[in-house]
């Protein structure tokens, strides 16, 4: 018999892991920006990686940090992406001024 490694490794189905893959959404960075992604949420931390112009990131939770002025104007909260990676809100076009996901933990 085999098993889907994705359904061994955290005891979802196939159809259960694309579902919750499919759940995750994306968000334009500002046109015409490269953003820097840092290790934490604030301009303070290192930056790990700069994502190129025209790229789309996820968002798994939003945190306060250092206040950033940018396209979508100023704000101290900086968006997880990745683990242990954040980029601030205000080159992310999610359609607020406020948190659209959850508080990092």
């Amino acid at each position: 018999m085999s098993v889907d490694r994705s359904e061994a490794a955290t005891g979802a189905t196939g159809e259960e892991a694309l579902t919750a893959e499919a759940a995750v959404r994306t968000f334009a960075v500002a046109p015409g920006v490269r953003v820097n992604v840092r290790s934490g949420p604030g301009t303070n931390y290192n930056i790990i990686r700069v994502l190129p112009e025209g790229s789309r990131v996820p968002i798994f939770c939003q945190t306060s940090g250092t206040t950033v002025t940018g396209p979508y104007g100023t704000t101290n909260i900086w968006d997880n992406v990745n683990n242990g990676e954040y980029v601030s809100d205000a080159y992310v076009h999610t359609g607020s001024d406020g948190y659209i996901a959850s508080h990092c933990a």
